[in-house]
């Protein structure tokens, strides 16, 4: 055991994730499987497969930006990215950006759905084929802008895949919900189908002493007819959106699973998206890329990052509960440092599922065995192996040179932040900045803003691609300057090394929104 873990500590601490880790001969990651889709760069940048080859420089490291006769993103949103310093092969970064229109679909109606249904979408699910896409002007439809960001490892298959699905989960579960949201000013049912002055009428207040009584309209009084016992919660349409994402991104999560045996879909990766639906930014974001609003210079975080140490509770306490997953190798606890057999027997500092700060406790024989958690900061590892607790993929992921997989302690769930757009009149300066952690690993949200702020005022405010100029910027600022003793930024610190893709987003278009 203990060589495995050195090994694994060898290969990831530095940063490098070997792309065999964990899968097995002829498995999910074999190379003699069909890609999905073929690697590439986004889309919208239109670059030629020469040029995609020469932007995979790791010496020069060229920044890849929209060209002013390119195809304007929506928005005028504003893009760049940099390839790593030689951490992989390929930019394992992928993006896109795009206007969908939710239709309802046709021969559907609301009665509740059957327990199949949710089966049934999976598998008539998503080339994207016959879906509406683009700008649509029918006034059935609902159209929502997005935009995506996904930061791959051990493999660029997952982030590229889910850069062409993951928007067609979103338009998949909003549909069943369309014709809700465009009635905004009634509540949504409980029950699809349900009248909603049948629910007014059902909907009483009863308090819980009443309906104990049995006072008049409470259940079981003579004469009444059944009734509901307490109120039923109030739901809002911007939850139900909410919803429809979560749902979206653990239906991408099935389908890389689902399809991994079938294509070569490697590795896994971080996922951060945004859709601007009805007036709203929903921020959604599984892992460690992060998304700022930044308004009159001030900094409005959008997401929170998911590592081992921002998740140790929630994993320490799915391994206390379900020690096998452990596979008799690691120990759930936290300790300052590795517990050395002359220590068993002494009182150590640790920490539990159930703590925040630190007690001692009496070493055993098991609490010689590898953290769970091991590492701080950015070095900080799940099982010695992986630095993001949350993401698309990873479904083959192992403990190095052993059978223990890795994959029940990493979540596929987002979090889901909301920005009102018509709660604020915003200015051409006004900008949302969403990047992969290559940006931020090596700038603060401060400097970020810093830089942004003072970047667009000294621009043409009428040239849309003032925002790309942005954009360019920031990758600069984070990839520095090649030097004797490698990348530099400012103050001469060390520059990012890893891949870096950056949007600037205005928010001045959200004024004009309804």
């Amino acid at each position: 055991m203990l060589t495995r873990v050195k090994s694994a500590v060898a290969n990831f601490m530095g940063g490098i994730m070997a792309g065999g880790s964990g899968m097995e001969p002829g498995g999910g990651g074999s190379l003699e499987l069909p890609l999905r889709f073929p690697y590439g760069r986004p889309a919208f940048l239109g670059l030629s497969p020469d040029e995609v080859e020469c932007s995979a420089d790791h010496i020069a490291r060229p920044i890849l930006i929209l060209g002013k006769e390119s195809h304007r993103l929506p928005w005028s949103t504003g893009y760049a990215e940099v390839i790593n310093a030689g951490k992989s092969t390929h930019n394992e970064d992928q993006a896109s950006c795009e206007v969908l229109t939710v239709k309802k679909k046709v021969g559907t109606n609301n009665s509740t759905p059957n327990k199949n249904s949710s089966s049934k979408r999976r598998s008539s699910l998503p080339n994207g084929e016959g879906l509406q896409l683009k700008e649509n002007s029918e006034s059935d439809g609902i159209s929502f802008h997005y935009w995506s960001l996904f930061d791959g490892h051990a493999g660029s298959g997952a982030a590229v895949v889910a850069s062409k699905l993951l928007q067609h989960h979103i338009v998949e579960e909003l549909q069943e919900i369309v014709d809700i949201l465009r009635n905004c000013a009634v509540p949504p049912p409980t029950c699809l189908g349900e009248d909603p002055e049948s629910m007014n009428a059902n909907s009483r207040t009863l308090t819980r002493a009443a309906s104990l009584r049995g006072s008049t309209g409470a259940p079981g009084s003579p004469g009444t007819p059944p009734t509901r016992f307490f109120t039923e919660k109030k739901i809002s349409h911007e939850c139900l959106i909410i919803g429809a994402i979560e749902t979206a991104f653990r239906e991408m999560d099935l389908q890389i699973e689902r399809e991994r045996t079938v294509y070569n879909i490697s590795g896994g990766c971080t996922a951060l998206v945004v859709v601007c639906l009805l007036g709203k930014l929903y921020v959604a974001n599984a892992g460690d890329s992060r998304a700022i609003i930044v308004r009159n210079g001030e900094v409005i975080p959008m997401s929170s990052e998911f590592t081992p140490e921002t998740e140790r509770q929630r994993l320490q306490y799915l391994a206390y509960m379900q020690p096998h997953l452990l596979g008799n190798e690691f120990t759930h606890l936290e300790f300052p440092r590795r517990v050395q057999r002359k220590e068993v027997g002494k009182r150590m500092l640790y920490r539990d599922f159930n703590m925040t700060g630190w007690a001692y406790k009496t070493i055993e024989e098991d609490d010689l065995k590898f953290p769970l958690i091991y590492g701080e900061g950015k070095k900080a590892r799940v099982m010695a192996t992986i630095g993001v607790t949350r993401g698309l993929g990873d479904h083959d992921l192992k403990v190095h040179d052993s059978n223990i997989y890795i994959k029940p302690f990493l979540s596929s769930s987002p979090e889901v932040r909301v920005y009102d757009l018509l709660h604020y009149e915003h200015g051409p300066d006004d900008v949302l900045i969403l990047a992969t952690d290559g940006l931020w690993d090596v700038l603060l949200n401060e400097e970020v803003a810093e830089a942004v702020t003072n970047f667009l005022p000294n621009c043409d405010p009428d040239d849309p691609h003032r925002y790309t100029l942005a954009a360019q910027d920031l990758v600069m600022r984070a990839r520095g300057v090649l030097k004797d003793r490698g990348w530099r930024i400012s103050n001469d610190r060390l520059g990012s090394g890893d891949d870096i893709s950056v949007y600037v987003i205005p928010l001045i278009h959200g004024n004009k929104l309804l």
